[in-house]
């Protein structure tokens, strides 16, 4: 929590330095690809983990600095997380796992951009460090066998404990993306790659970050 304090801190700070540039506030939502990487020192457990659809809607405000630079931060509530699908039949019974883990953050950028004029339109690439904090999530699987299906679901818990939390509350890491700015309308793609182990599980060096593919529409009020 002192790094999410720290980097609130660096918002406002960039916010009151740039009080002479126009702002344009805007919003933007879109859909979320995300997936996490889990390994230790022995493995790596991420070829069975899958892209598990969601989304992150938000408000943004950008500071332009000249005609190609500007800086952009927002609050964004994003949906990260996987899910596993896996089947086997054994001695002619066929059993189905499926499980998923949806988690929702609350991530604030901090990205630099750079525009280039293409045509009556814009396009621009960013990149920047983000932190989040986890709101909320829960766990769901379901065990069908031979057309019988079992289901269970259970909310997550943050913490740091390795015997009692299922994952830290601070996430951290880097979003790279690119995109077009049409008339204030703005249409995007970003890479979110975490650099926080969000694991409290340390035995033989087991981590566990968050990958994130976005996919975004907006809008900036008062662009230009």
């Amino acid at each position: 929590m002192k790094n999410l304090m720290r980097l609130l801190v660096a918002v406002i700070a960039i916010t009151l330095a740039t009080e002479s540039f126009a702002q344009n506030f805007g919003i933007k939502a879109g859909l979320n690809l995300s997936n996490m990487i889990a390994k230790d020192d022995n493995d790596d457990y991420s070829e069975d983990l899958k892209l598990n659809p969601g989304f992150h809607f938000g408000p943004i405000i950008e500071f332009p600095i000249n005609d190609m630079f500007s800086f952009e931060t927002g609050l964004l509530a994003s949906t990260k997380g996987y899910r596993v699908s896996e089947e086997e039949t054994y001695m002619g019974q066929t059993a189905k796992f499926e499980g998923k883990i949806n988690l929702i953050y609350a991530d604030i950028p901090l990205t630099a951009k750079v525009t280039f004029p293409l045509g009556g339109a814009k396009i621009y690439g960013a990149f920047g460090p983000y932190v989040g904090v986890g709101i909320t999530g829960k766990t769901k699987a379901e065990m069908t066998v031979n057309g019988e299906t079992e289901t269970e679901e259970e909310a997550i818990e943050w913490g740091s404990d390795e015997e009692e939390s299922d994952l830290k509350r601070l996430d951290y890491g880097l979003n790279i993306g690119l995109g077009l700015d049409i008339n204030s309308f703005l249409i995007g793609a970003s890479y979110g790659l975490g650099l926080a182990n969000v694991s409290p599980y340390t035995e033989d060096g087991y981590t566990t970050s968050h990958r994130v593919i976005g996919v975004s529409i907006g809008y900036k009020f008062g662009g230009k």
